[in-house]
């Protein structure tokens, strides 16, 4: 097997080119921009930092976009709003995509709301004058274009939005190596990106397919000869399910992978207790280990260096881990 792949995910925390060198000299190979957040023309000055900070390390980094895609995402608020248990608060005090407040108005009481890769949790009742009351079960600070999950209800949306196609058509110029499509539901969705790929001229950009729902799962035989990558993304993905459920999901996509000979990347929470603290959990250590060890060609952090305090140290601990693990698994 080759050599596990590094990335971290770029955002304020990790802007200063001094930053981005220490991360890439403690083993970083590329970086994860969030479409979902900004656009490349937005982020042109980080981008351009990460490339500096590359060349100056001697790396050529690897630049991956995540597009929007059909994820359901919270629109932008003026000021994030704090949600405690218990709570009475209604669907006009969110602002939900038009989708997921037709979809939740439809449902009825009981519906449960999963926010922010299901930190926060709200439960339906009757209607009101503002909407549909939503009783907040498990609450949290709800900030701008965080995601939106509706266990049970299937919400029907394009694989790629307009601004996807625009960003794809720009992606050469910023020099993107790969896309990450999420909530990847059939090959049509693959095919789909891959099109929008051929026809700006990007046909050696990698497409990666974000397994996030249980079409992914069920369809992952489908899914793999029509990208180059599978994604075990364990947040959303984490929301499909009950979460004692997830470790097998990821260890079936991982068999699965390995019998296809299709590379796979492991992402989410993978050293979420660094976004704060400078030494990660015994479990965290032994998760990034066990993901490679099953035979990951990549892992990511996301919050952990876009929004964290300690971004090259959580690179260092990713990396060293990363390589204890090569060592027994190709010993």
């Amino acid at each position: 097997m080759g050599k596990v792949r590094i990335y971290g995910t770029i955002g304020p925390a990790c802007r200063d080119t001094e930053i981005l060198k220490q991360m890439f000299r403690e083993g970083m190979d590329g970086i994860r921009l969030n479409l979902s957040h900004t656009s490349l023309e937005e982020a042109s000055d980080l981008i351009d930092s990460c490339h500096r900070a590359a060349r100056e390390c001697g790396v050529r980094p690897e630049l991956l976009i995540d597009m929007q895609g059909p994820e359901l995402r919270v629109g932008r608020m003026e000021a994030p709003l704090s949600l405690d248990d218990g709570d009475l608060i209604s669907t006009g005090d969110i602002p939900f995509p038009e989708s997921a407040e037709k979809a939740i108005e439809e449902k009825g009481p009981g519906q449960d709301i999963l926010l922010d890769d299901g930190k926060i949790l709200l439960r339906t009742g009757c209607s009101g004058e503002n909407g549909i009351y939503l009783r907040v079960i498990r609450g949290g600070m709800l900030e701008s274009r965080k995601s939106v999950a509706l266990p049970g209800i299937a919400i029907h949306a394009p694989a790629m939005t307009e601004n996807d196609r625009e960003q794809i058509r720009r992606a050469g110029r910023f020099g993107v190596t790969a896309v990450m499509q999420p909530f990847v539901r059939s090959r049509e969705d693959l095919m789909e990106v891959r099109s929008a790929l051929d026809e700006a001229g990007c046909s050696s950009i990698r497409l990666l397919a974000k397994i996030e729902n249980r079409d992914g799962i069920n369809r992952l035989d489908e899914l793999i000869p029509h990208c180059d990558e599978i994604v075990i993304a364990r947040g959303d993905l984490g929301n499909a399910m009950d979460l004692w459920e997830l470790p097998a999901a990821q260890k079936h996509i991982s068999e699965v992978c390995r019998k296809e000979g299709r590379d796979f990347m492991v992402v989410t929470q993978m050293l979420d207790s660094m976004t704060h603290r400078q030494v990660p959990t015994r479990a965290e250590v032994s998760d990034i280990f066990n993901a490679v060890a099953d035979g990951a060609s990549s892992v990511m952090v996301t919050g952990e260096t876009a929004a964290g305090e300690y971004p090259a140290l959580v690179i260092r601990y990713l990396y060293k881990t990363v390589c204890e693990a090569e060592r027994f698994r190709d010993r």
